[in-house]
């Protein structure tokens, strides 16, 4: 195993890459094991160790995004999760990390954790990009834009909510499950999206891609629950009828064509010691996303 000797934690795909210092690594892996709202099935605040160690059963060559690890991998500590008066203060250790990275000319990706975690990289983006420069792009089971949730509006069901509050463009991908507020707040705001019912039914385009006014960079916020649940039963709320691994790959190529991929999240894995391949989905994913995010690699590239 190729590490320093004065390593504390395990890092990503560890076994193939050392892990590179922060100011030469392309890729920071920030660990956040946040739990709080969460309000079904618990357990996320163990996603980020559980796809850390899955990481280790990784191929150095992920097909269609390359061997992102050549460029660097730096796995942070994970990031201080106590909370003494709000969860803004987790936030906004979130997002000086953030920053921390891209003044490094790095790419963040958050490891969760619930989803609200999210809210700390909408607080860095609207801090970083002026007005209209980066938006997100959603994929999930859930809207996640009621107001509150069970008596917080940093809840887990809340966080895309906010990320309209700041001001950021938002496109939805594989959502099946929602509320009548949801629905209300998505026609209010024009939320362009693509839902699980409509990409089941086939209707998919060669020429499927983000609106043309849509910002160039874009931030990925990845719930695993987005996955169908015969794929993905460790999380917290489990939804048949989601999307696989190839629509996946599929539909992330084709929608940041032409953009630019400032940054991720993968959230809401809830490990169980009996489903290790939902860990290594994860995992998996988590590479797949730092492909996306190659220098001079186009997302369609291989299509």
């Amino acid at each position: 195993m190729n590490r320093s000797s004065d390593e504390k934690f395990p890092s990503f795909h560890q076994d193939e890459y050392r892990n590179s210092s922060p100011a030469s690594a392309r890729y920071h892996i920030i660990p956040v094991p946040y739990e709080a709202t969460v309000s079904y099935g618990g357990g996320t605040s163990q996603g980020p160790p559980a796809i850390i160690e899955a990481s280790r059963q990784l191929e150095t060559i992920i097909e269609g995004a390359g061997e992102p690890g050549i460029y660097g991998i730096h796995t942070a500590a994970p990031i201080d999760c106590t909370v003494k008066r709000s969860p803004r203060e987790l936030f906004s250790r979130i997002a000086r990390a953030m920053d921390a990275s891209w003044e490094q000319g790095s790419v963040p990706i958050l490891l969760g954790g619930e989803h609200s975690i999210t809210n700390g990289a909408i607080e860095a983006i609207s801090s970083r990009f002026p007005p209209g420069e980066a938006g997100i792009l959603q994929f999930d089971a859930h809207m996640d834009l009621r107001d509150t949730y069970q008596g917080s509006s940093y809840s887990h069901a809340s966080v895309m909510r906010r990320a309209l509050q700041n001001g950021l463009a938002l496109f939805q991908v594989g959502i099946r499950s929602y509320s009548e507020e949801e629905v209300e707040i998505r026609e209010h705001h024009s939320i362009c999206s693509l839902d699980a019912s409509y990409l089941h039914r086939g209707r998919r385009s060669e020429h499927m891609c983000l609106p043309d006014g849509f910002p160039p960079h874009v931030y990925i916020t990845f719930d695993v629950d987005v996955f169908d649940a015969s794929l993905m039963p460790a999380t917290g709320t489990p939804e048949p009828g989601g999307l696989f691994w190839w629509d996946t790959v599929d539909l992330l190529s084709r929608l940041l064509r032409g953009r630019t991929v400032i940054g991720a999240d993968v959230v809401e894995l809830a490990p169980r010691k009996e489903l290790h391949h939902c860990s290594y989905t994860a995992a998996k994913l988590t590479y797949y996303l730092m492909g996306l995010a190659a220098p001079g690699l186009s997302p369609a590239a291989h299509l």
